[in-house]
């Protein structure tokens, strides 16, 4: 699997420990988060930026004694943390099947009834024997269980295990989202590590033969691919179509229930002061306000701790 391709940071929400991100799946949460945070989050961001334009605008006025200097609206203000927890209905570690998903086999049909043409108008089918061939070993390469396996390189947590973690881009960011994992779902901290990490599981022998097995075939089949002269245009065609939905998944935003992590809203706190938000977390999940300081204030956290005492 890819690594992460969002910088990101999760958080331990009971000892603050802070660890740096490796993982595909915690960054595409993360990069996607203002298209699936919901009105609820939505709102209140939209506050706090607009007291913050307001508070500009005064200050503005008074500092240039009414000269009507115009104040751009600042694009984001204070600190808004919102909560959720792992789906009970939902089994985590596994790919939701949304729209997007389902895509894979419409473009599969449109590029088939491409390749069709040439063996329909003149009898000839290379096309189709080749487009039909790449289909057969993308849909195998896509189904070894290794690619899961790597996907959620972690382990699951239980009722001993009441883990609470907070995804963010760190100090400066706009948005915290804090799961509130109540011993269900993945442990986003171990699964942050990446798959390099020590206790991740090895590539299996049966995944690598399959791997070796798949890439002789590729040529094999680009080999034959290269004797088409007649209906290149065809194979051109469907290649264009599978390119083009490729670009359209890597770049299309999504929920976290697609990417194997399902969860639900809780609830969502904010001010446009930030540590006035941080304790408005504290005083709803104790240790997780005061976990998030060293991360939105860059100094140590023992001089944190003894400058401010969260009751």
């Amino acid at each position: 699997m890819p690594g992460a391709d969002c910088p990101c940071e999760v958080i331990n929400g009971k000892n603050g420990y802070v660890r740096g991100n490796n993982s595909w799946v915690i960054g595409r949460i993360v990069r996607d988060y203002e298209a699936w945070m919901g009105s609820a989050v939505h709102n209140i961001t939209q506050s706090l930026i607009d007291a913050r334009w307001k508070f500009d605008q005064e200050l503005a006025e008074k500092d240039a004694l009414g000269s009507g200097a115009e104040v751009l609206r600042p694009r984001q203000a204070g600190l808004v943390v919102s909560f959720w927890a792992p789906s009970q209905t939902m089994e985590a570690g596994k790919p939701g099947h949304d729209l997007l998903h389902w895509s894979g086999l419409i473009t599969t049909v449109v590029q088939l009834g491409i390749a069709a043409i040439p063996c329909g108008i003149w009898g000839d089918w290379s096309v189709l024997l080749v487009t039909g061939g790449a289909t057969i070993l993308c849909y195998a390469m896509g189904s070894l269980s290794q690619w899961r396996v790597e996907k959620w390189a972690c382990r699951r947590l239980n009722k001993r295990s009441k883990k609470n973690f907070v995804l963010t881009r760190g100090n400066g960011a706009q948005h915290a989202i804090a799961i509130i994992s109540n011993g269900r779902g993945l442990d986003l901290e171990d699964l942050a590590t990446g798959f390099d990490n020590l206790d991740a599981p090895s590539i299996t022998l049966f995944a690598q033969l399959a791997t070796i097995s798949l890439g002789i075939l590729w040529v094999v089949l680009l080999i034959t691919s290269s004797a088409i002269t007649d209906s290149a245009w065809y194979l051109i065609a469907v290649g264009g179509v599978g390119i083009l939905q490729n670009m359209f998944v890597a770049g299309w935003k999504r929920q976290p229930t697609a990417l194997g992590v399902p969860i639900d809203f809780i609830d969502v706190v904010g001010d446009v002061k930030v540590m006035n938000t941080l304790l408005e977390v504290e005083r709803k999940y104790e240790k997780l306000g005061q976990s998030m300081i060293g991360s939105f204030f860059q100094i140590g956290r023992a001089s944190c701790r003894e400058r401010v005492w969260i009751k």
